[in-house]
């Protein structure tokens, strides 16, 4: 970067890997929202998908980055 601070690796990694947990316990809250409704809104599918994407998205960042919890 030129003129700019430099950001290590590692931070942007553990970044990753929380934004990933957060995720999932988002997802995992929303999910169970809609098992539980009778009859769900079109919104809280629409968020359901929209919270599972995310997540995905960001495992596939993390599986091309090599970054992994286990170290």
């Amino acid at each position: 970067m030129i003129g700019g601070k430099k950001i290590k690796k590692s931070h942007i990694d553990e970044q990753l890997l929380d934004d990933i947990f957060t995720l999932k316990e988002d997802w995992m809250s929303i999910k169970s929202i809609i098992e539980r409704s009778v009859e769900p809104s079109e919104r809280g599918i629409y968020e359901l998908a929209v919270a599972e994407a995310k997540y995905f998205y960001l495992l596939r960042e993390a599986r091309q980055r090599k970054v992994s919890a286990l170290r």
